[in-house]
């Protein structure tokens, strides 16, 4: 018994995801370690020590040149909230994004709780 060839690729819904598209997705990890910069002041040589990866690898990804492998896309997640936010979008997975940012925002709640209670005057 033998299976019909039907094609290579699997189609998306339209409007779903992101499009297979490797400079495209380049380009936007680019933008988001370029937001990232500019809010966190992270730089080339922080992405380097996160991921491992060689600093002139870095420099290309920030210039959306080339864009990382999985083991490096998965620590920038870790790391690098911006870079989190844009995995989510291109899988279209917009609706997790509120529960990402409630988490960031019970941080940074926490954060400044501890800071206040590092201000007490005994």
């Amino acid at each position: 018994m033998s299976f019909p060839m039907m094609g290579k690729f699997f189609l998306s819904a339209p409007g779903e995801g992101f499009p297979p598209n490797g400079r495209a997705f380049a380009q936007e990890i680019a933008a988001a370690l370029n937001r990232a910069s500019v809010e966190s002041a992270v730089h080339v040589k922080a992405v380097a020590g996160w991921t491992g990866a060689n600093e002139r690898t870095v420099k290309n990804w920030f210039a959306g040149t080339y864009g990382p492998n999985g083991e490096h896309l998965l620590s920038l997640g870790r790391h690098c909230d911006q870079v989190l936010d844009a995995m989510i979008v291109m899988m279209g997975r917009r609706e997790l994004l509120v529960g990402h940012r409630v988490a960031d925002i019970e941080r940074r709640v926490r954060d400044l709780a501890d800071a206040l209670d590092g201000l007490k005057i005994e």
